[in-house]
């Protein structure tokens, strides 16, 4: 387990990330006093994944509208 303070973990957060989701953990200070620990979670889902954005974009409708004409009747 490693340790690092507050203003290294705003630096490195990415780095850092990757280093916890291979495994390691990391106790965090603020001004020498630890304050959190970051650390991989045990019991988190594997492969979970997000819905297909442009799967779901390309099932929306065509609008064919002119926006223009749009916002010129609205003036109306």
């Amino acid at each position: 387990m490693g340790t690092t303070n507050v203003r290294e973990l705003h630096l490195k957060t990415s780095a850092l990330i990757k280093n916890v989701a291979r495994g390691e953990s990391y106790i965090i200070e603020s001004r020498g006093v630890p304050v959190a620990e970051l650390r991989p979670i045990q019991d988190a889902p594997r492969g979970a994944r997000l819905p297909d954005r442009e799967a779901f974009i390309r099932r929306l409708k065509k609008d064919t509208s002119d926006a223009g004409n749009i916002l010129e009747e609205d003036r109306l």
